[in-house]
């Protein structure tokens, strides 16, 4: 872990090495993708089949193999845990009726003169949603996708997930009956993008693919994009925490670790103007490590990927973290509100003592599918948006091409485009 201050001669490179967090070997894994990708495109679910069984552990015998059943979705979520069954209820309520709030609305615009001009925003035709499984199976990232997807109108949901050794998650088969998500097929990796992407015999071809995933997942959204929409570059998750005296140690550093457990590779980030706040935290996240289930992965990330900085006051500590720009953010302050007018990046922001990010990642409402690395200085989180589009609408009267005409005939002629002046000049009258 990094534990410096800002006033420390090494503090620019250690700082510096925070700010290239981000930064994935994608370039040492396009050939690979690429690869798979081709494979995909010539052979289809052939080439589905030896991917399946060389990455997951199981072979795959005809198409249908592929898909999970809607009779296994039901099955998994009648036979899960009354209490659990209800908690993915109401993540899907609150994450529902927050997303409907994102929703844009088509305008128009009627001039005096009788041009009409507006906008119209639909839904894309299909959407194609990637969901990590492996080491671990997120079915709150199934709600944070699918809910968004439906809200803005999609009709066509495709989910890939991976089955390692032809095993599903059954709590993720049973989040994708509360959804009501029919087609779900066992694929995982760069194979699955890539099905998505260009189609096989029975995975459609989709318009935007959305979803978190390892290198090879967004190396692989990164080249098929412009053939398909995408979210975004999502690198391991990360946390920055901006805290005072006021804090409380014992919850920063399980916040901390709310993060490091994900992976190895997640970054976890205290800045405090409190050197006595970032020595009790270094201390309380030792103790917190020893009770982890995932003890020896979040000690692996919070030693190489970890940091606690000491500024000489709030506002630095605001500047620093505004650099970073993190995926999630804690203010654990008593005047958090109004620090919230400094914050200029972040992914999600949370407000006050008891507002730790997890409750972001399961039943606060907005989306958890948030940029990384930095990027949140030009990203946005999943919402409803990603599964829409807007059109242009125009309608020029008479009168409008009137008025307007032979300064758009004038701009025409200058960038040498006869055609396009002469279009507007016979509609007007002479």
């Amino acid at each position: 872990m990094i534990f410096t201050s800002s006033t420390s001669n090494s503090f620019d490179l250690e700082f510096e090495e925070l700010l290239s967090r981000g930064k994935m070997d994608i370039e040492n894994v396009s050939g690979i993708v690429g690869g798979i990708i081709k494979e995909i495109k010539e052979d289809k679910n052939k080439a589905l089949f030896g991917h399946i069984a060389k990455f997951d552990n199981w072979e795959p015998k005809e198409d249908d193999d592929l898909k999970i059943s809607t009779e296994s979705m039901l099955h998994a979520y009648n036979n899960i845990n009354g209490e659990l069954r209800d908690a993915l209820h109401l993540a899907y309520e609150r994450i529902k009726t927050y997303h409907e709030k994102q929703k844009p609305k088509s305008w128009f615009d009627d001039e005096p003169n009788g041009t009409i001009l507006g906008q119209r925003v639909t839904p894309v035709d299909s959407a194609g949603l990637y969901i990590p499984g492996g080491k671990a199976a997120y079915p709150s990232s199934l709600l944070m996708n699918v809910i968004p997807a439906q809200v803005a109108g999609v009709q066509e949901i495709v989910v890939c997930t991976p089955t390692p050794d032809n095993e599903p998650n059954e709590l993720l088969l049973a989040a994708c009956h509360l959804c009501g998500v029919t087609e779900v097929y066992k694929v995982g990796g760069a194979s699955a993008i890539a099905a998505m992407a260009y189609g096989t015999e029975n995975i459609p071809k989709v318009d935007v693919i959305t979803g978190p995933g390892n290198i090879f997942v967004a190396t692989a959204k990164k080249m098929v994009f412009g053939d398909v929409n995408i979210d975004m570059i999502a690198g391991p998750s990360e946390i920055g925490i901006l805290a005072d005296e006021s804090a409380n140690p014992n919850h920063l550093a399980v916040d901390l670790l709310s993060q490091a457990e994900h992976d190895e590779m997640a970054s976890s980030i205290l800045i405090t103007p409190s050197q006595t706040l970032a020595n009790t935290v270094k201390i309380k996240i030792e103790d917190w490590l020893q009770k982890l289930s995932r003890q020896e992965i979040a000690r692996k990330s919070i030693e190489t990927r970890g940091a606690i900085i000491v500024t000489k006051d709030m506002d630095e500590a605001i500047d620093l973290m505004n650099q970073l720009a993190p995926e999630h953010l804690e203010i654990a302050t008593n005047n958090a509100f109004e620090l919230l007018a400094s914050i200029k990046h972040a992914g999600a922001v949370f407000l006050g003592h008891n507002t730790p990010e997890a409750v972001g990642d399961y039943v606060a409402g907005p989306n958890h599918t948030l940029p990384t690395g930095g990027t949140a200085k030009f990203y946005s989180p999943l919402g409803v948006e990603n599964f829409m589009k807007k059109t242009s609408i125009i309608s020029f009267s008479k009168k409008g091409i009137n008025e307007i005409g032979e300064e758009c005939a004038l701009i025409a002629n200058t960038e040498g485009l006869t055609a396009h002046e002469q279009s507007v000049r016979v509609r007007m009258d002479k």
